[in-house]
């Protein structure tokens, strides 16, 4: 498989494999991009089971021997998301959330036809890395590492909008813009997360991710709440990447964004 062959199939693009002469036609893709796909959702399911891991393991020792205190788990936080991203963020993105995916679907900077897969690895590497914990640990329901609103569920609502919406404009700036030093997205996603879970931790729980929550609401059968830590973070992340990809195009006049077409799709032909 050649250089170019190998870059198609990373965009998604099963087209981009030229078949040799003696290979039947086939709609589906060759053994090469498959395996290829299976390596980036192999990844996307263990970067998200260490995530939980550790992030939700500092949660639940504290809890239960209280030596971790709250600003460690914020730093337990920060530095899995940093450690995962320089680990397999060149083989699958390292987005270790739905809404992740989902955001960079719907602006094209990932495969719509990858999305199930991704998001299925992420949920399943939650699921496994909350059941290790649970067990691990012999965890009581007052033990519960999941998020749930300490207030109402609209102000944890609105909350975790925010802090989702912080954290997907930065990774559009580290991720998806050439003009960032692409060397320090791991410390920057690291870092906003960290200084989320600081300020949203005691209220909501600072998940930000949809299978942070699902996996040990799962395990432990606590679903307070829940739809909370799937719509906020959803919302957030595709309005931050919205927002990104406005002020990304400002030396273009607004007019000419505007003119004879949605931004949406102005901004596609720039991306086409």
């Amino acid at each position: 498989m050649s250089t170019k062959d190998i870059r198609a199939v990373e965009e998604g693009n099963c087209s981009g494999y030229t078949k040799p002469a003696n290979e039947e036609d086939s709609s589906l893709c060759t053994s090469p991009e498959v395996v290829i796909i299976i390596q980036k959702v192999i990844a996307e399911a263990i970067g998200t089971y260490f995530l939980i891991f550790v992030g939700c393991g500092a949660v639940a020792v504290n809890k239960t021997y209280g030596s971790v205190t709250f600003p460690g788990i914020c730093v337990a936080w920060g530095l899995i998301v940093m450690v995962m991203v320089y680990a397999v963020g060149h083989i699958s993105g390292a987005h270790f959330n739905p809404a992740v995916t989902i955001a960079f679907a719907i602006f094209r900077h990932f495969p719509f036809k990858q999305v199930p897969l991704y998001i299925l690895a992420q949920l399943v590497g939650a699921i496994l890395g909350s059941g290790t914990l649970y067990l691990l640990l012999d965890l009581k329901s007052e033990a519960f590492f999941g998020t749930a609103p300490v207030g109402s569920n609209v102000q944890s609502l609105i909350l975790e909008f925010i802090i989702s919406y912080l954290l997907m404009f930065v990774i559009s700036g580290v991720a998806t813009d050439n003009r960032s030093i692409g060397e320090l997205a791991g410390i920057a996603i690291g870092m906003t997360i960290l200084l989320n879970v600081l300020i949203a931790g005691p209220v909501s729980g600072a998940s930000m991710n949809p299978a942070r929550s699902i996996g040990p609401a799962i395990v432990m059968h606590q679903y307070r709440g829940l739809w909370v830590y799937i719509v906020g973070p959803i919302l957030g992340t595709i309005v931050g990447a919205f927002t990104y990809n406005l002020i990304r195009f400002t030396e273009k006049p607004l007019r000419e964004l505007a003119k004879g077409s949605t931004f949406l799709k102005s901004m596609s032909r720039s991306h086409a």
